[in-house]
């Protein structure tokens, strides 16, 4: 998710051509891309009229459980109004007002401080786009939110048949003539967007405002909003990055400026010679500023961005700039700049001045030159070290995860009342005792019966639920590690599950088998995969809203692209050796519960007998180990196909960890799937921990060692 990984830095021309290329990238932007098109080269003329974005401080970053306790105290009718008092004055005067919900890097988790859109609403949902008018307001979101929505504003559910867009919507509402407000600074891939808003308000002879210079959000907020972040950036260690600073030409720092994703808010210029890193210099110690240095990176400070961008048109440079990535203020500023070389340039041929570069003769001035980052994919496929770092983490992350599920289950056998909030909070006591771990990788999502079926639910302290043996219990929940990150979904019943539930999980849990099993050819896209993950739910009818599986990163953003496997056709990156996806199908019954099971799994090359065409073939290594619970497994749905990749999905987890299998042998579970099957998921728990003294807690002490070293 976030661009600290490799890229290569290649001229698009001749050096003779004396102009330069840069890529300006965010380093706290995510990377995941629901729909990408083709990485196709375009130019914009620098007289085209384009939107901008203030200059932004740095952001720091606060504990989530701060976050719920302020969000549920907030006033939002009396925020409303104070927005809406705003409207009239004379530097604003506008009719209604569009608020996104991004930072100025688009970053999926974000500092406390640009949460414009949660504070405004009430809303916690990560997407999600809010529109007030002076009578109206109206929230815009995709499938994932529908339910926690119900309750809030005017719910618009994105995408659905019917549901006005919100240009319809602004038309539909305001007056002909009427002033439509925006603060660009979370234009990124809306940069386009914002011009077709633009042009489809214009129908009603509406305008589209750009208020550089203030956001309206902020102005309410006033002083309670959160201050900047100060925390310090540090070097990720050369054992886990697997390729040095110098030959990959970026760097391997980590930091925490936003939640739990180790980035921090930078911005880096990269010529074909030399990199500039723009960022508070109080968060870089004497080790990671003599580690940027030997590496050939120069610091700047990062408010002076945009004064790094005008200089260089001014040099007449040409420069790569990824628009679903690079806010619009870089654009805007480049393009401006751009606009007065050329009124420089017609000026003096006018006088008959001519203008030479000092190797080629005329020069041909700079160009924005828009295409998809190379980052992205170069940062998806991971190297050895980061592989193996992967895995070692996944086995301390599912040690932690077992002992979570034993302890719960001791729970809920005695009767202890425990809360969707303790239980995740306990599920980090676990997790916080393993070597290397740092932060979560997102808020846990703990939904107990009902609160299942809300696909990105977060669980409130006075407003949870109580987790029991009456209902089906969801927990999705990852760990960030100095080594890896982590993404595991688990549903179990503490009871008697219906048989309604059994079947709606096994056949969620045969869709994961078959992605899980998937062969498919090289220079295949995810989509191609997507429904796998869906056929056995699609066979009686049912399926879910989200995608099935999401980049991750290593040691970085748990939502990773460019690569993913979902409904979404849009998306043409093939998966490739080395890249690390999520395996997530799911299943939702509004207002009764949620059913998902994710693992996740690395792309590998497969010896197939045949290679058809002369290519190869891939399929998936299993990273994630930890136990399904087989109560919910309606053995009867399971056809031979399913049965047989059970089994090999059994001995995977066997060959993994062999102590553990031992343990398996001896407690006379046996080895067939009817066999495995019939254990209790406490029965399985407990084997697993018998491992815990060997297998699993000899890999924890081994890599304890080497954080050590």
């Amino acid at each position: 998710m976030h661009s600290l990984s490799s890229q290569v830095a290649r001229p698009l021309c001749s050096p003779s051509s004396h102009s330069r290329y840069f890529r300006f990238l965010s380093l706290s932007l995510p990377i995941f891309h629901s729909s990408k098109s083709h990485p196709k080269i375009f130019t914009i003329s620098p007289k085209a009229p384009l939107l901008t974005v203030r200059n932004c401080t740095s952001i720091s970053a606060k504990p989530s459980s701060e976050l719920r306790n302020k969000r549920s105290n907030s006033d939002s009718d009396e925020k409303l109004r104070a927005l809406r008092e705003l409207f009239s004055k004379p530097t604003v005067g506008i009719d209604a007002y569009i608020i996104p919900s991004q930072d100025a890097h688009q970053s999926e988790f974000i500092a406390e401080c640009y949460m414009r859109r949660a504070y405004i609403s009430g809303f916690t949902g990560s997407a999600g786009t809010a529109v007030v008018t002076k009578d109206k307001a109206a929230l815009w979101t995709d499938g994932r939110y529908f339910l926690q929505l119900s309750s809030s504003w005017i719910l618009m559910r994105a995408g659905s048949l019917g549901v006005p867009t919100t240009i319809e919507w602004l038309n539909d509402v305001l007056a002909p003539g009427g002033r439509v407000g925006i603060d660009p600074g979370a234009v990124f891939v809306f940069f386009r967007c914002c011009r077709g808003v633009k042009a489809g308000i214009a129908k009603k002879n509406h305008e589209l405002v750009f208020l550089y210079d203030k956001n309206l959000v902020d102005e309410v907020w006033n002083k309670s909003r959160p201050k900047p972040p100060n925390k310090p950036i540090r070097v990720h260690d050369l054992k886990y990055a697997g390729v040095d600073v110098a030959s990959k030409l970026f760097f391997s720092e980590r930091g925490s400026d936003v939640p739990h994703s180790p980035v921090m808010y930078a911005y880096l210029i990269v010529e074909t010679d030399k990199a500039k890193l723009f960022i508070d210099t109080y968060q870089v110690s004497t080790e990671v500023m003599d580690h940027l240095k030997n590496a050939g990176i120069e610091l700047r400070p990062y408010d002076s961005i945009l004064s790094e961008v005008e200089g260089l048109a001014a040099q007449g440079a040409n420069v790569w700039l990824d628009i679903s990535s690079v806010n619009a203020a870089i654009v805007k500023t480049f393009n401006s700049a751009c606009e007065r070389y050329y009124q420089s340039l017609e000026s003096k041929t006018k006088s008959k001045t001519k203008m030479y570069d000092d190797s080629n003769g005329w020069s041909g001035g700079p160009t924005g030159i828009y295409r998809v980052s190379p980052i992205s994919l170069a940062k998806a496929v991971k190297n050895d070290s980061e592989l193996e770092g992967m895995r070692s983490c996944h086995l301390r992350d599912a040690a932690a995860l077992v002992q979570f599920w034993v302890w719960m289950e001791e729970q809920i056998k005695k009767n202890v009342k425990l809360t969707e909030v303790e239980v995740a909070d306990k599920l980090l006591e676990f997790r916080s005792a393993q070597p290397g771990f740092l932060d979560t990788s997102f808020d846990t999502i703990s939904g107990s019966g009902a609160n299942g079926a809300i696909i990105h639910y977060r669980a409130e302290p006075d407003s949870c639920s109580v987790v029991d043996d009456k209902k089906l219990f969801l927990l999705d929940s990852g760990g960030q590690y100095v080594d890896g990150t982590t993404d595991i979904t688990r549903t179990v019943h503490f009871g008697e599950p219906p048989s309604r539930q059994k079947e709606c999980f096994t056949r969620v849990l045969q869709g994961h088998i078959a992605l899980d099993q998937a062969v498919f050819p090289e220079n295949t896209p995810g989509f191609v995969l997507d429904a796998f993950a869906r056929s056995s739910l699609w066979k009686i009818g049912l399926d879910y809203r989200h995608g099935t599986g999401h980049g991750v990163g290593a040691a970085l953003n748990v939502h990773e692209g460019p690569q993913g496997i979902s409904f979404r056709f849009g998306n043409m990156t093939p998966l490739q050796k080395g890249m690390i996806v999520s395996n997530e199908p799911g299943y939702y019954e509004d207002h009764a519960f949620g059913i998902r099971i994710e693992n996740l799994l690395v792309v590998k090359e497969v010896d197939t007998p045949n290679r058809f065409g002369g290519i190869g073939y891939l399929g998936f290594e299993k990273l994630t180990f930890v136990p399904i619970q087989a109560k919910l497994i309606d053995l009867s749905l399971l056809s031979a196909a399913d049965l047989i990749g059970l089994t090999i999905i059994i001995r995977k987890f066997g060959r993994r960890c062999p102590r553990l299998w031992m343990v398996v042998l001896v407690n006379g579970f046996g080895t067939t799937p009817d066999h495995l099957l019939s254990c209790d998921f406490r029965a399985i728990s407990n084997f697993v921990l018998a491992a815990l003294g060997y297998r699993l807690h000899q890999k924890a002490s081994s890599t304890a060692r080497n954080l050590d070293d």
